[in-house]
Formats: structure tokens, sequence, C-alpha cells
């Protein structure tokens, strides 16, 4: 995936895609019975770390100069 793509993509997972997660897991969080209070910690911390391993790959370098434009 060239970069200008990924760059793209990384735009459209944190406008778009992390405010629907972070509806998704207040949704669930809130319809689960009620945990101790060091689960519930434990799951919030799951839940915030979790959805950027899958999307690190998109991550990686968008903050770099673009590779492919050679000066």
């Amino acid at each position: 995936m060239g970069y200008k793509a990924r760059k793209r993509l990384a735009l459209f997972v944190l406008v778009v895609g992390l405010p629907a997660y972070i509806v998704l897991a207040v949704t669930v969080m809130s319809e689960a019975s009620r945990f101790p209070l060091v689960i519930e910690l434990a799951i919030y911390v799951a839940l915030g770390i979790g959805w950027t391993l899958p999307l690190k790959w998109i991550f990686k370098g968008i903050g770099q100069p673009d590779p492919d434009n050679k000066p």
C-alpha cells in the first residue's frame, strides 16, 4: 500500500473508525453487568489499547516525509 493511500486510510480511521469504536466499546460496557473496579479498569485499558494493534501498520511512518517523493 502506498504512502498516500495509508495516509488517507489513517485519517479515515481516526475520523470515522475511532469514534465508532468508542461508541461500540461504551455501549458494550454499559450493557455488561457491573464488574469489580479492578476488572473494569483492566477491560477499559484492554479496549483502549486493543484498537491500535491491528491498525499499527497503517499508522507506522505516517508522520515522516513521503518516501516515494524523490527530491
